[in-house]
């Protein structure tokens, strides 16, 4: 992380993300513990030395007042102690109040900008020209209903200007954003910021669905609250997978790190496997193999003839450590009975594509993927959002409305380690664990890189890897290679899904098997 005194920017921070009601049960806690107004006092200063570091970086916004529209809520309490400290700090503030605040702190908050002359008024102005940095300080966690009247027109307005010229920061979450779930509340609008500082603790909507959009660059501010010991989500980071990697000693060799078959390829499909397959070479599995069940497969790989390819039939899948299946694979009565014979053998499995609608369509495939998972051998469902509506018998706009309930409700369901794949990939275990992926960006949003993911986790449940900790790993360095690649110009528009393969070698070598110096 990259820290101040008062708040901190994530980097590969395995931090716990908090829900609505965790949060309140930590301010309740706090603020039985504190004098009164600490926690706001605490939240106003942070967001206000966010601003006081950023006019020091930026002297053309230096040279403009700072224009906060405060909410009648906490959240404008929280704006108005900003607008108290900037304008102590010399900084000229403007803050527009359409309904005047009502909570107890927020009240002392206001009384305190009044005290100190800070300039309060209920219109907004005509125009944002002649201001540097605009504050959303409208609403934060727990609004129930969409924005409506002035302030969604504030909340347009400002998103507007984010998009356009940037310098917009928002307190605690965008207004109109839900926290628990990253969609907009009540399925109205959300303001979009170029910046949000969040407080207590980051929230799970701040990094799933739209929440990674709307907030811009995140940044939080503790307030010094001493988090629970035990989270329900937790932000996926290096920390929570790295130990699980397997050691490479000089005496390992290509046994030590496990086989893989890649199971798909219907006739005319069969580049999705090889994908998956050249994937997982590069994530360093010992061996792997590639069984189409179509016809026209190629005989080798030209560019990687270390891949192995074969016709499933005859080919001894129980002789490999791992599975992936269903890339390419097709839905016809062949590809459901190897599905069910896959289904069978005792080794990890990652279920992709066509397996996963196979599986939605077939009681009696779904309820052997839930039996292995409740002898304790999970697969791994690796579904986008409109795979997982048709595992749950929903719809895509349900499953998107609350990313994190329905990641709970497959892995549920199915007994399985669930990959809810999109922006702020979700992966739920069986057992409870829940994480919210903070890598990627647009450039996966192109054909083939599912089947890429499907190989990268794959080779790591060939390495040993447990499923929850192979799922997590490979989400989190699937999203950081298109990052990376992006960082190069390589994407987001044109990246292809070939090209993540040798990038997620080098994050391998480079972050988690470093030079022994």
């Amino acid at each position: 992380m990259t820290a101040s005194a008062s708040y901190f920017t994530p980097d590969d921070d395995a931090l716990p993300l908090f829900t609505l009601a965790e949060l309140r049960s930590l301010e309740a806690r706090a603020a039985a513990a504190l004098p009164p107004h600490t926690l706001m006092a605490r939240a106003g200063a942070a967001a206000a030395q966010y601003l006081l570091d950023a006019l020091s970086r930026d002297p053309d916004a230096r040279a403009l007042p700072v224009w906060i529209a405060a909410g009648p809520g906490n959240n404008g309490g929280d704006a108005l102690v900003v607008a108290e400290h900037l304008h102590r700090a010399g900084v000229a503030v403007e803050v527009c109040m359409p309904i005047a605040v009502k909570p107890d702190d927020a009240r002392w908050a206001l009384d305190a900008a009044q005290a100190a002359g800070v300039p309060i008024k209920s219109e907004p102005p005509a125009s944002f020209d002649g201001f540097g940095w605009l504050v959303d300080g409208m609403f934060g966690i727990g609004l129930t209903r969409p924005l409506d009247g002035v302030f969604a027109t504030l909340a347009a307005r400002m998103s507007r200007r984010a998009r356009e010229s940037g310098r917009v920061l928002a307190l605690d979450v965008p207004s109109g954003l839900d926290s628990d779930t990253g969609a907009p509340v009540g399925g109205g609008e959300a303001l979009c910021a170029n910046t949000t500082i969040t407080f207590i603790g980051a929230k799970p909507g701040l990094i799933t669905a739209l929440g990674r959009d709307l907030c811009g660059t995140l940044h939080v501010a503790t307030l010094d609250v001493e988090p629970p010991a035990a989270p329900s989500i937790m932000l996926n980071a290096t920390a929570l997978f790295r130990a699980s990697l397997p050691p490479r000693d000089f005496a390992t060799n290509k046994g030590t790190f496990g086989t893989l078959a890649v199971v798909g390829g219907d006739t005319g499909m069969c580049g999705a496997p090889i994908l998956a397959a050249r994937m997982a070479l590069y994530a360093g599995a010992g061996k792997v193999h590639v069984a189409f069940l179509g016809e026209g497969g190629p005989p080798y790989d030209p560019p990687h003839p270390e891949l192995m390819l074969h016709h499933v039939d005859g080919f001894a899948l129980d002789k490999t450590d791992a599975l992936s299946i269903g890339c390419g694979m097709g839905k016809t009565d062949r590809a459901k009975r190897v599905l069910a014979d896959v289904l069978k053998l005792d080794m990890p499995k990652l279920l992709d594509a066509d397996a996963l609608n196979l599986v939605a369509t077939d009681d009696a495939l779904a309820g052997e993927v839930a039996a292995r998972g409740r002898a304790g051998d999970p697969c791994v469902l690796t579904p986008h959002p409109l795979e997982a509506a048709r595992l749950l018998q929903s719809d895509a706009k349900a499953v998107q409305a609350d990313r994190i309930a329905a990641a709970r409700q497959l892995s549920a369901r199915y007994a399985a380690v669930v990959v809810l794949k999109g922006s702020g990939t979700v992966i739920a275990s069986p057992d409870g664990r829940v994480a919210v992926n903070p890598t990627g960006n647009a450039g996966l949003a192109t054909g083939g890189t599912g089947d890429v993911l499907g190989g990268l986790i794959g080779a790591l449940l060939a390495q040993k890897l447990p499923q929850y900790e192979a799922a997590l790993a490979g989400v989190y360095l699937h999203g950081l290679a298109a990052q990376t690649l992006t960082g190069r110009g390589i994407g987001p528009a044109g990246l292809t899904a070939g090209e993540l393969a040798p990038e997620v070698r080098g994050l391998i070598n480079r972050l988690l098997y470093p030079p022994n110096g």
